[in-house]
């Protein structure tokens, strides 16, 4: 389909967000902090694409992990042109990393515990059988751009999803559990969601 990109050919540009530098990675087991001004802070499971530019600028493929991209959805529907800004957000990957051929259907299950309690469960489709990209086409569209094949860099390419718990009317507090579970990646990756201290105020710029 012209949309996927058959073969050796571009198809329609996806739209991707940017969440910033390495630094907004956090790792399985630890928190994850949502801004003070944030108006909602909800997992989002998906299948991240890990990439190295080599010394020639050439982007290689490391394999593929878990992630939870985490976004703020109260923003989000807000206004479309906030999506951006929604996605200005930790994010993390892990614990696993797996490398070659990854299966085209992958099935997983995404929940949020609360105590010792589920409060939240739903299955989740990923693999390029249940996207709207070919994972090529998602590659070449994310590559083009010469700032994105800087020699030495490493980037995460979340590759999309289609279950939240935002849609189902659940809205996470601090100490809730976000667990995305799909076998085929290993084991599950957990996180906790945290409050963050308010660290910039209006007026915080100086004049230098």
């Amino acid at each position: 389909m012209a949309w996927q990109g058959a073969a050796g050919r571009a198809g329609a540009q996806p739209e991707w967000f940017y969440k910033g530098r390495g630094d907004a990675v956090v790792g399985c087991g630890q928190p994850l902090p949502t801004p003070a001004f944030a108006l909602d802070g909800g997992e989002e499971p998906e299948l991240v694409g890990l990439y190295v530019i080599d010394d020639q600028g050439t982007p290689c493929r490391l394999g593929f992990a878990l992630g939870n991209e985490f976004s703020d959805h109260v923003t989000e529907r807000q206004n479309y042109l906030l999506l951006a800004h929604s996605k200005l957000r930790v994010c993390a990957i892990g614990p696993e990393l797996r490398t070659g051929a990854l299966p085209p259907d992958l099935r997983g299950s995404s929940r949020i515990r609360r105590g010792g309690e589920v409060i939240w469960e739903k299955p989740f489709l990923t693999g390029e059988a249940n996207m709207s990209h070919t994972i090529a086409n998602l590659e070449y569209h994310h590559f083009k751009y010469a700032a994105h094949r800087r020699p030495g860099d490493v980037h995460l390419h979340f590759l999309g999803t289609a279950t939240l718990s935002f849609a189902d009317g659940i809205r996470a507090l601090p100490g809730d559990r976000f667990e995305i579970d799909l076998p085929a990646l290993g084991a599950p990756l957990v996180n906790p969601l945290a409050a963050a201290p308010d660290a910039f105020a209006p007026g915080g710029v100086r004049a230098l």
